[in-house]
């Protein structure tokens, strides 16, 4: 079969759903462009800033919520069990699981007061559903913190080239912000003075790679800590949401190049559709769910959804196009990761030695497959390109995670101090990283995300319940994400026993009791309601 079928198969499938599917969700929660949101309500100049369009906002999410997951996640997926069941997988997790969570998450926490998830749970199930979920994600931002530090900072080092580019960002973002909410120029050519500069960065980082010969793993890893504790304790509009909406275009450019590549190449799949059952990181059935992670479902998006994005939403209507489009688009740019290193990668044992402990890993898999696929637009740029623009991703998630991270700090440990909140996320992710677990702890951090994604399917449940609207497309998906990403956890909790990894048996082993005693309170909740409905 051909790469361009199956991207032509899955368009239409996500398109369908956008329009259909899609709609129905808003029907169901109830969206109201006339109901004044918290971005407006609350307004405080740090958190509660309403974007200037929503094409800002829908930048700043998908951004956010993008980062290396659905780019990483598929690769490896398609190494162990091969293409065809993560390409199904993506397709029905991100249109039938993915997408309800994202927009489901975001319509609640904005008629919460733009509330996080887990300060949600106290109001529609109990104040212990709240603390135990709030130290669930809590420990999961710290994993995503030390996953995300770990693999940047090693692609700062497998390539050097981008280290301007993705720092220099940085810079021309806060003048972009000083441009679009200061002078208030206009949008067009405030993001085109933006893109121009970043095009520039990006040449300049061809001539002047960065290159450190003295433990680059960890003095980068150092340097991305600083970078998260200052990114996230500034107001939004300065940085967060300038740096993401010119991310944006960076992955729209790249997603744009990958299929127009597809288009004019039309490769033939290099990898098999089905490889086996079982693989070194475990069965199908839990593992591959959790290892293709953000690609079709993520806990971290309600995260985002709840914890920054529902308090810039101007307007209730953006809530489809943010909450449910990105999710989808999110599905685009996995499904190019997918063809890339399953069409774009020359001869069958390739990408296996990409993936192996003396290969480059999953970023220099991806860069090189879509720099095969692209050579005929991008001129023997596209690898360089493509990394360039997931390590923007990575970067994006970074801070975002920081930030949402220290909202759960300051609310979990009543910490009024946003410093020190944001202290205490870095030093604690930084030490997991600079201990040796980034790299480890990949398949932790997916079924850990993926666990607070069953667990936002369940508050969103019990919601639902509390305003007298069916539970069925959030109640059914939460518990098969809870059965897949439990099994997986105990999986985990086995093997790094077996390997003598006892910080990870033991992280692992806390998420597990964390879940199940949070599932309880949700169950109990939901039948109480339904015995008052009775009597």
């Amino acid at each position: 079969m051909g790469a361009l079928l199956i991207f032509f198969i899955s368009a239409f499938f996500f398109i369908i759903a956008y329009k259909f599917y899609g709609s129905y969700l808003e029907r169901l929660f109830g969206v109201n462009p006339k109901r004044p949101t918290p971005a407006i309500e609350k307004f405080d100049s740090i958190d509660y800033i309403p974007a200037k369009n929503w094409l800002v906002l829908f930048g700043h999410h998908f951004s956010s919520i993008a980062g290396a997951g659905p780019i990483i996640g598929p690769v490896i997926a398609v190494s162990l069990w091969g293409w065809g069941p993560a390409l199904v997988w993506i397709l029905v997790g991100t249109v039938l699981i993915g997408g309800i969570h994202d927009f489901g998450t975001l319509i609640v926490s904005v008629r919460n007061s733009g509330n996080s998830i887990s300060d949600i749970a106290e109001s529609v199930i109990s104040r212990r559903a709240k603390l135990i979920f709030s130290g669930f994600v809590w420990l999961a931002l710290i994993l995503v913190v030390s996953v995300f530090t770990f693999f940047c900072a090693q692609t700062f080092v497998s390539e050097p080239r981008i280290v301007i580019p993705s720092l220099g960002l940085i810079p021309v973002a806060i003048l972009t912000g000083f441009m679009m909410y200061n002078l208030k120029l206009n949008n067009v050519l405030v993001t085109a003075i933006g893109l121009l500069l970043l095009a520039l960065l990006l040449i300049l980082g061809t001539f002047l790679p960065v290159k450190l010969t003295v433990n680059p793993i960890l003095i980068w890893s150092i340097v991305l800590l600083i970078y998260c504790f200052f990114a996230s304790v500034m107001p939004v509009n300065i940085l967060l949401q300038p740096r993401d909406y010119l991310s944006a275009y960076l992955l729209f450019f790249g997603v744009f190049s990958g299929y127009l590549g597809l288009l004019i190449s039309h490769p033939k799949i290099n990898t098999p559709f089905f490889i086996s059952l079982s693989s070194k990181e475990g069965f199908l059935w839990p593992m591959l769910f959790v290892t293709v992670a953000c690609g079709a479902v993520s806990g971290f998006h309600s995260l985002i959804s709840s914890g920054t994005t529902s308090k810039q939403l101007a307007n209730e209507r953006h809530a489809k196009r943010i909450g449910y489009g990105a999710m989808v688009l999110e599905g685009f740019v996995a499904v190019m990761a997918l063809l890339c290193v399953a069409g774009g990668l020359y001869g069958p044992d390739r990408l296996g030695w990409l993936l192996s402990k003396e290969g480059p890993g999953p970023v220099a898999a991806f860069g090189e497959g879509f720099g095969n696929v692209t050579s005929s637009i991008l001129f023997g740029f596209g690898g360089f390109i493509a990394v360039t623009i997931l390590n923007a991703f990575i970067l994006t998630t970074l801070d975002t995670a920081t930030r949402v991270a220290r909202y759960v700090t300051q609310e979990l440990f009543k910490i009024k101090n946003r410093y020190l909140a944001t202290l205490i996320i870095v030093i604690l992710g930084g030490a997991l990283t600079i201990s040796g677990q980034g790299a480890r702890i990949w398949a932790v951090f997916g079924a850990s995300n993926q666990l607070v994604g069953a667990l936002a399917l369940f508050v969103l449940s019990a919601w639902l319940l509390s305003n007298g609207k069916s539970i069925c497309l959030t109640f059914l998906p939460a518990v098969f994400m809870l059965v897949t990403t439990i099994g997986a956890l105990v999986y985990l909790v086995y093997k790094f026993f077996m390997m003598r990894d006892f910080l990870t048996t033991a992280i692992s082993a806390v998420l597990i009791i964390l879940a199940l005693y949070m599932v309880y309170e949700v169950l109990k909740k939901i039948f109480l309601k339904r015995v008052n409905v009775n009597v």
